[in-house]
């Protein structure tokens, strides 16, 4: 009897591996777990470096204006400069090992629900760190001389950060703000947690269309206020980080006390990220431990820019 051709949906083109496509679904999940997931992508300046430990960000000040006196020689003006250098951190690594003995007895499968898990907890642990990033923006000095630093607007009463006027009314503040300090008004974001964002999607003020507001009290849904694009998320800091307590080592930089911390309001260009190895995935199979092995990876690290870019919202 002769033996059936086999044909092997894993295999590229017959190669021989016969799982290789099979990786792609993992990959395919993970970037899109994290995709969905992380609020802050592409909301901060980000640069990708193939070596090294490290970016330099240049900054410059501002140069004025004169008027000329007729026959004095033009010679220029001095303009302050700085730079702001990221580090990247360690490897941060999500992983999951599925033994074999498991999948044969389970009745549902696993793998898409581990994959999609791995890709929500490097997501989650990016966002976190963009957002402590932020706040300690808000509360930094600037590098160039004469520029001027972030802003904390303290709400003034009890239980404001629950009132959805109160919070519109912090966010009107924060956009005067960044516009006296001549901050573009595109790219403009603030996080808020579910408590603040549903508390401004119930004040009718907010968002009634005959006032300009935009979003939808049945949905419960704000969209925009002051020109602030509104942002829910449950990463924006809330305790008092220390060095080490988070992902197995929280670097120095990201610490800080966020036990007040309400909103975060932030242009584009208040914080920066430097990425030495962007989101990767690897899956194998250990026939050792007779299992599959599922690891997604990034070396990233991230800084304050811009301070005056950035806002905190604050509880009293």
């Amino acid at each position: 009897m002769s033996n059936a051709t086999v044909t092997r949906v894993g295999q590229i083109n017959q190669g021989g591996d016969v799982d290789a496509l099979f990786l792609k679904v993992f990959s395919g999940e993970v970037l899109t777990a994290f995709d969905a997931t992380n609020v802050t992508q592409g909301r901060v300046q980000t640069r990708n470096i193939q070596n090294g430990k490290s970016a330099q960000f240049p900054r410059t000040g501002l140069i004025g204006a004169r008027y000329h006196v007729p026959g004095n020689e033009i010679l220029g003006q001095q303009m302050n400069h700085g730079e702001v250098v990221i580090t990247v951190d360690d490897l941060l690594i999500s992983d999951a090992f599925i033994a074999n003995i498991d999948e044969a007895k389970n009745h549902y499968d696993v793998r898409s629900i581990y994959s999609t898990e791995i890709g929500r907890a490097l997501a989650k642990q990016m966002d976190k760190h963009v957002l402590q990033v932020g706040v300690l923006a808000a509360r930094a000095t600037n590098v160039i001389s004469g520029l001027p630093g972030g802003t904390k607007i303290t709400l003034t009463g009890a239980g404001d950060e629950t009132s959805g006027l109160k919070l519109a009314a912090a966010l009107f503040k924060a956009a005067q703000i960044l516009d006296e300090k001549n901050v573009p008004e595109d790219g403009r974001v603030v996080y808020f947690r579910p408590a603040q964002y549903y508390a401004l999607a119930q004040a009718t003020d907010v968002i009634n269309k005959d006032w300009g507001g935009q979003g939808a009290y049945s949905d419960g849904k704000v969209l925009r206020v002051a020109g602030i694009e509104i942002i829910k998320t449950n990463n924006l800091p809330s305790t008092n980080v220390t060095a080490g307590v988070e992902a197995g080592g929280t670097p120095a930089r990201y610490v800080g006390d966020f036990t007040k911390t309400v909103g975060l309001v932030m242009h584009s260009s208040a914080t920066g990220t430097v990425k030495l190895m962007d989101l990767g995935m690897e899956s194998a199979y250990d026939i050792r431990r007779q299992g599959t092995l599922m690891v997604a990876k990034y070396a990233v690290g991230h800084g304050v820019l811009r301070p005056e870019a950035a806002v905190e919202i604050a509880a009293l």
